[in-house]
């Protein structure tokens, strides 16, 4: 019997496209991408090992002419399609329809080598009609669409190769440089710098409760509340009035400080108040138009507080089991039959007068659009309701349906219509030298909600969101109002907001750099690479992402030039539609424009990097000058081959010892622009470092409290000539570095400790504090006559000081429990997660707390605190961890045996530091960089 291959990109797609086939039809999954550039040397074929251009994966000299490789975890799964393609009689590509999608298709065409039929079969949304219609109507691969996939993939691999080696020598190893993702991070990185730039204004306002006088209709409300606005008819400042240096913007506005506030209420208590002007406007807001990609992540963001990733993940189900449309577009535009879908369900729910006379059509904006979907919606040619979907799928997912359900029938309803009143009021002061001064107050009254009945965009602006909600009683010119109350309010000007999530996808789409089926991805890679990291939904770049953007900025300019990139994004585009071809286009970023002269003419990407790799001042990039000392000294933040730390002057001379502190490590915690001078001065002053206790009485060894890479710890003694390590104790987690004593510190030098013997065998029991924690230990003989270890877990590290040999004979003679029996309480219950509706519990580990629902761990990351850990966030890091796949179990190795070389040995510094980037090895690793958008 005749039967079609059809493949798809994921199992979950199979599944549901296999249930609208008959048996006619085998239905598989590709598992995502099946072919790639080579991720490194161990993927490049025998064949290539000695090309020069095997590590890049492209041959540049020819063509540009990619190597592509099979990935290592799909030679099981082409083995599977090759086979099942033996017994079918034709072949359908049903990969998604965007460049991508396209790409795969193209890809699998080139790997299974097909002797039967092959056709493209395309959809936008997983019915039994909608998979019908692409069977009967199937057409051929684009392969304009391939070569843009290819020309954005080679850029990337490019940029990524050429660039990122360049950040491993001059800022640290293993860093990375993308074609989207440097500008994303100059983007956050940018935000940063206006934020420590920002000089705080103070400035205060008088607020008041008005009551209006004589009778008010029922339902209407009677007070209400108003707002300083003008003395003697100048303005009031406010803080948009103030600038990024705290001065005002113009001088024309009047600054009133708490005493004149103050004086203001006191002198305008038992005045008379009247209304002066009363001037209404129609109010009328259009509904916002159905989702595409960008749209989507930004409002998951505000509403369900949902990551990028995490609200495309629930999409992406969503779509793959047949409830919405597909969720990577740029277009906001809806079918007839959706049109008329939403149109139905709005004269049904809510009746005519909510329906407007005709369809609302909606075109999207962006020039660059490169997707012919629709947009996000509910798919089919009804709609189900929410209630139902939220049946057969998770809470996440039910959530991120509904808002995109609500949002469709929204867009095809009439506008929200009513009237705002703005309201002045005056009255004289009574003191001696009146003024006269002007209060404002507004509101709005809906006088038909529209489709505010079913759906109201989120907004960045609280003020905003609040603003079509506040209602006036009726007032008239003239008429007078009672004081309830006046109060004087102090504010300060606050920086520019960090971006989150949503704002930033915001400003990449109004850059128009990278594409919405990128973001999410983007939003991943620059915190996972260590560039931002989140306190709680805020972005906040890190010192290592300052160097990164100021050596990019300085050297390769283009790389992070908005208009650059977008214009990138133009000229791919152009190769989709056929009017730009690939391969001149891609000689001319990478060698340069040969027939450009002048001094403007862009040499290419390859000369950039192989000419300028010696101007790069490593140090200069690398520092941050946070101010001067009152002694003249400047303060920089620099980061080093360890991490950032703060540096007062130029420290000691040649071949001489610091006489003070003079470096310091900055905490992890700490945002860039939370480092000010004063803070950087109390890290450095801090009694850390070499911090002396006093002579240990049985050695006469000097005991220090010290503070490494891997914890605080105390020392006995200095390494002497022969190079033996001083005897070292961690601290306890219950204890403090700048308040450890020495005799505390001597306790801590006597571990591991012999309690004492075992009288029944005479065996010594030690007790130690080890890599899993307190323990204690003894050596046993088994029934065959062999000495084996046996050891015990303490509850605690202080019973390592404390606990005596009956107690140590007591613990080991409880039955021995395998290592994590002892179920720790968690630190804290978060309830259940929206995404796989398990219970989630905070625990501590053995790297600090983590999260867990019960068979996936999440670590806390950079910004997370138990206390302040949310739902949402505490869903997003399992979310991410289970994206990942299970964590790959290392290979044991061999070591070498290494000879040790003779080094000079160098004076101690005072304080322990992380060292400088001119440090890093001028050699840069020969594995490929873990670096392309």
């Amino acid at each position: 019997m005749p039967t079609a291959l059809v493949i798809v990109e994921s199992p979950a797609k199979a599944k549901t496209i296999a249930g609208y086939l008959g048996d006619d039809y085998v239905v598989e999954s590709s598992i995502g991408h099946v072919r790639d550039l080579p991720q490194g040397a161990a993927d490049v074929p025998a064949a290539y090992k000695g090309e020069s251009w095997a590590r890049l994966g492209i041959d540049v000299d020819n063509g540009f002419k990619p190597l592509y490789v099979v990935n290592r975890d799909k030679k099981d799964q082409i083995k599977k399609l090759k086979a099942l393609l033996k017994d079918a009689d034709e072949l359908y590509l049903a990969t998604d329809e965007d460049r991508e999608g396209e790409a795969i298709a193209w890809h699998l065409l080139e790997v299974l080598n097909p002797t039967v039929p092959v056709k493209r079969m395309v959809f936008h949304e997983i019915t039994a009609g909608a998979i019908q219609e692409a069977v009967d109507n199937p057409r051929e691969l684009d392969r304009r669409m391939v070569d843009a996939q290819e020309a954005r993939r080679i850029l990337d691999r490019l940029v990524g190769y050429e660039v990122s080696p360049v950040l491993w020598k001059k800022v640290m190893p293993k860093l990375s440089a993308g074609r989207v993702q440097s500008v994303a991070t100059r983007i956050v990185v940018e935000r940063e710098r206006e934020r420590m730039a920002f000089i705080r204004a103070s400035y205060w306002d008088l607020n008041a409760t008005f009551a209006a006088q004589g009778d008010v209709p029922e339902g209407e409300p009677r007070d209400f509340g108003a707002t300083l606005v003008e003395i003697d008819g100048k303005r009031i400042a406010s803080g948009k009035d103030f600038a990024q240096d705290g001065q005002l913007k113009k001088d024309d506005i009047v600054v009133i400080d708490e005493a004149r506030a103050g004086a203001l209420a006191t002198n305008l208590d038992g005045a008379e108040f009247t209304v002066t002007s009363v001037e209404p406007k129609p109010y009328r807001r259009r509904p916002s138009p159905p989702f595409m990609t960008s749209t989507f992540q930004q409002e998951a963001g505000r509403k369900l507080r949902m990551s990028a990733s995490m609200a495309m993940r629930a999409a992406q189900s969503l779509y793959e089991k047949g409830f919405i449309t597909y969720m990577r577009t740029d277009s906001p535009t809806l079918s007839d039959t959706a049109m008329n879908a939403a149109r139905s369900f709005v004269q049904e729910k809510y009746g005519a007068s909510y329906l407007p006379d005709g369809p609302r059509v909606y075109k999207g904006k962006s020039k660059n659009a490169q997707e012919a979907h629709e947009a996000i919606r509910p798919a089919g040619e009804t709609f189900r309701l929410p209630e139902e979907v939220a049946k057969e799928v998770v809470k996440s997912e039910a959530d991120v349906y509904e808002m995109i359900f609500k949002r469709t029938v929204a867009s095809q309803m009439t506008d929200a219509v009513g009237e705002t009143i703005a309201v002045r009021l005056q009255a004289e002061t009574r003191a001696a030298d009146s003024e006269t001064v002007e209060f404002a107050a507004s509101g709005t009254v809906i006088s038909h909600p529209g489709f505010r009945r079913v759906y109201v965009e989120g907004t960045d602006d609280d003020a905003a969101a609040a603003d079509a909600d506040t209602r006036l009683p009726p007032l008239t010119v003239g008429a007078n109002v009672d004081v309830r109350e006046l109060s004087a309010d102090g504010h300060e000007t606050q920086p520019p907001a960090r971006y989150t999530e949503a704002s930033l996808v915001k400003r990449l789409e109004e850059l128009e750099v990278g594409r919405p089926s990128t973001y999410a991805s983007i939003m991943g890679t620059i915190q996972n690479r260590g560039y931002v990291w989140k306190k709680g939904s805020a972005l906040i770049p890190s010192f290592t992402a300052f160097s990164v953007v100021n050596l990019l900025e300085q050297h390769f300019p283009n790389l992070v030039d908005y208009a650059f990139t977008a214009r990138m994004e133009d000229d791919l585009d152009r190769i989709a539609a056929g009017t730009e071809e690939p391969i001149p286009w891609l000689e001319r970023f990478y060698f340069g424009d040969k027939a450009a002269t002048g001094p403007d003419a862009d040499p290419g990407l390859k000369e950039k990097v192989d000419a300028r790799l010696g101007e790069i001042d490593a140090a200069a990039i690398n520092s941050i000058p946070l101010g001067v000392t009152e002694d003249g000294e400047m303060v920089i933040a620099r980061v080093g081959r360890y991490g950032p730390y703060v540096q007062r002057g130029g420290g000691p001379a040649e071949g001489q010892e610091a006489t003070e502190p003079w470096r310091a490590s900055i905490p992890d915690d700490i945002a860039p622009d939370e480092l000010t001078l004063e803070r950087a001065i109390q890290y450095i002053e801090a009694p850390a470092g070499n911090r002396e206790l006093g002579e240990h009485p049985e050695t006469g060894l000097m005991v220090y409290a010290k503070s490494g890479r891997f914890g605080d710890y105390v020392q006995m003694g200095e390494i002497d000539d022969g190079g033996e390590k001083p005897k070292t104790a961690s601290l306890f987690k219950s204890m403090d570095l700048e308040t450890i004593d020495l005799e505390t510190a001597m306790k801590l030098l006597t571990l591991p400790r012999v309690v004492g013997v075992d009288p029944a065998d005479g065996q010594e029991i030690t007790v130690a504090n080890g890599r899993y924690g307190p323990y204690l230990q003894k050596i046993v003989v088994d029934a065959e006559g062999k000495q084996k270890k046996d050891s015990r877990t303490l509850e605690s590290e202080e019973q390592l000081l404390t606990i005596t040999v009956e107690e140590c004979l007591k613990v080991l003679a409880q039955p021995k429990t395998r290592r994590g029996q002892t179920v720790k309480p968690p630190l804290k219950e978060m309830g259940l997660d929206p995404v796989t509706e398990k219970n989630m519990v905070v625990k501590d580990g053995r790297w600090g707390p983590y999260v867990t629902d019960g068979e996936t761990n999440a670590s806390l990351r950079k910004g997370d605190t138990v206390e302040e850990l949310t739902v949402e966030r505490a869903s997003e890091l399992l979310a991410e961890r289970r994206a990942k796949g299970p964590a790959k179990k290392k290979k044991a190795t061999k070591k070498k045996a290494t000879k040790k070389k003779a080094t000079k040995k160098k004076a101690p510094a005072k304080k322990a530091a992380a060292s400088s980037s001119e440090e890093t090895p001028e050699t840069a690793p020969t594995e490929a960089p873990p670096a392309e958008d």
